[in-house]
């Protein structure tokens, strides 16, 4: 365990995964605001923001799904017999 022989970083796929979140969590804030869920912000109400936030809510999920097949890549072809 503590040799890497394979040469792949063991946080490979961390940095997708963690950007995704962020972009999924923002677009899901920026969809609750252009839908005026949440009010009070100049952002509230306006259909831009929706589409936006909804467009950013999927490109945040699909680097969460690239970052876990990348994880889950890297822990195959550490597994020793």
């Amino acid at each position: 365990m503590v040799n890497n022989e394979t040469g792949t970083p063991r946080l490979q796929g961390w940095l997708a995964m963690s950007l995704g979140l962020l972009a999924l969590a923002l677009g899901a804030v920026w969809t609750l605001q252009g839908l005026d869920y949440l009010t009070d912000q100049l952002m509230s109400g306006q259909l831009l923001w929706a589409v936006a936030g909804g467009v950013t809510a999927v490109l945040g999920l699909a680097l969460v799904v690239v970052g876990m097949r990348r994880r889950t890549a890297g822990k195959q072809g550490t597994e020793t017999v």
